[in-house]
């Protein structure tokens, strides 16, 4: 796939390029006063949501067409792109309709294929840059599949948004960040702009800072981030939105470090992490010798392949001293769980050989 970058003349293409503006449009004077002051930081495309596609139902879930009116007046007033979330082919018709200028399509509509297929037949011969959320769940192939279906559409001003993958187990934030999961969609497609939504993988507030300093240090090229003129009475997410004071001081503090020729010693280091990861996969293949081995005991003697009590234990030791050492409960819990599910798959295959 050949992307083509944004065909937006006034739209400064140096990193990070900003999105913002409310999670929903809910009053006219509402969109108009968020837009005037994020139009006076700089802010150059403006967003709001004007279907909102909810979890449950009963919250509110947009004002509907009426507020398309209302961004046609920001870019007007302010000069400002306008851009908004569309789920169905009606959307993205009322949305061209009314001169926005930049589409996206959120995470649960990425995650149906028949929608963004809806989505992409309706936007064959229309040349306008569109942005793909990653679905709610960790699937890189569902994600690229929705891209390549609007791509096959004739649309090739695109880029990927990364909003976090939805967990049972919320700690921290709200929409696990899985950072490999984008930088595997970068190394696929290295063309591909990538934008991070520190408001959905944070759910809060004063997560949204720190969550775009580290999407800038993984090289990505854009934020989207919600800005609410009142984000205390914000209608739908007020704990993930920002004002756009607060939103100007985040990205004005913001560290922007570009690609450069890797120096000798950066070579020398990367030389030493190659060693250390081919030392940890012969550890690894020894482990599964050992795991085999105990497969064929356990066959031999009728024993169950699952030992629950035993990978509890192994479980929480090893997570306790891998945080001693310095690691995370979560990248410990990863890494044992993946290891634990393959000598369970080895062992199962061995059960079931004569």
């Amino acid at each position: 796939m050949n992307f083509e970058r944004f065909k937006l003349p006034k739209l400064e293409h140096k990193r990070p390029i900003i999105i913002a503006g409310p999670c929903s449009a809910e009053t006219e004077e509402q969109v108009m006063t968020t837009a005037k002051a994020l139009a006076k930081s700089g802010v150059q495309i403006y967003r709001a949501g004007i279907w909102k596609p909810r979890t449950k139902p009963g919250g509110f879930e947009g004002v509907g067409s009426e507020g398309l009116q209302w961004l046609r007046r920001v870019k007007e007033e302010t000069g400002m792109y306008t851009a908004t979330e569309v789920a169905t082919a009606k959307h993205a018709y009322e949305a061209l309709k009314y001169g926005v200028d930049v589409l996206w399509v959120g995470a649960r509509t990425t995650a149906n294929p028949f929608a963004v297929q809806e989505i992409a037949d309706a936007l064959k011969g229309v040349d306008i840059p569109i942005l793909i959320k990653n679905p709610v769940n960790p699937d890189l192939e569902l994600w690229i599949g929705a891209i390549e279906r609007i791509y096959n559409a004739g649309l090739h001003q695109i880029a990927a948004i990364h909003r976090g993958f939805s967990s049972y187990d919320k700690k921290i934030y709200r929409n696990l960040p899985q950072w490999h999961i984008p930088i595997e969609l970068h190394r696929r497609y290295p063309e591909l702009p990538l934008f991070c939504d520190p408001s959905h993988i944070g759910g809060k507030r004063e997560l949204i800072a720190p969550l775009s300093q580290q999407a800038m240090d993984l090289q990505f090229n854009g934020l989207i981030i919600e800005s609410h003129c009142t984000p205390d009475i914000a209608w739908s997410d007020k704990d993930q939105q920002i004002s756009p004071d607060v939103l100007d001081v985040i990205v004005r503090k913001l560290v922007i470090r570009e690609m450069k020729q890797s120096t000798e010693d950066l070579v020398d280091l990367r030389r030493e992490i190659d060693e250390l990861d081919n030392n940890l996969l012969e550890i690894l293949a020894k482990r599964m010798r050992v795991s085999k081995e105990i497969g064929t005991y356990k066959k031999e003697h009728g024993i169950a392949v699952l030992q629950t009590g035993r990978y509890n234990e192994i479980l929480e030791k090893r997570i306790n001293n891998g945080e001693k050492l310095g690691m995370s409960h979560e990248f410990m819990r990863t890494i044992l769980e993946a290891i634990h599910e393959e000598s369970v798959r080895v062992q199962i295959e061995l059960m079931n050989n004569d």
